[in-house]
Formats: C-alpha cells, structure tokens, sequence
C-alpha cells in the first residue's frame, strides 16, 4: 500500500512509500538532500519497517530536532498504526 507523509522541520517536504505485510520499499524523499535520501531510500529498501523505524529514530540534523531519517521511522510509525 502505497503512503504518503508531509514532514516537519526538514528540508524535504515530504516522504513516499510503500509498506506491504510491514516491507519497506519504493521510498521516495521528495525535496531535501539528494544524495542522503537517495541513500537512505536505497538503504531501507525491503527491510521491515520495525527495523528501520529502530535504526532511524531520533537522528538529528543539525538544531532542527528531527532529520530526513527521523521523519521516515515517524511516517513509517504512522502507517503501521493505521
């Protein structure tokens, strides 16, 4: 199922993905850092969504208090508790 985030306090705006029976893939960072979120798309590809969620949690960037990373374990967060 595919699902779509706005992010908060980060240079992307928002963060595309599909979760099916709790596999991320097909993330897609839209606006930021192009490099990092190509990264950490390719990165998270067919992980389960716990363990990205575990990994990425609370990464900072800067003063901001979140990051792209951090963002990505709220959405995915998000969507398992639908």
């Amino acid at each position: 199922m595919r699902h779509v985030y706005k992010t908060k306090n980060t240079c992307s705006r928002s963060i595309e993905f599909d979760l099916d029976n709790g596999i991320v893939t097909n993330v897609k960072f839209n606006g930021g850092c192009m490099g990092n979120t190509q990264g950490v798309a390719a990165l998270v590809e067919g992980m389960k969504a716990e363990d990205v969620i575990r990994k990425c949690r609370n990464i900072q960037c800067g003063f901001r208090g979140t990051s792209c990373p951090d963002q990505l374990a709220l959405a995915l967060e998000t969507a398992l508790n639908k």
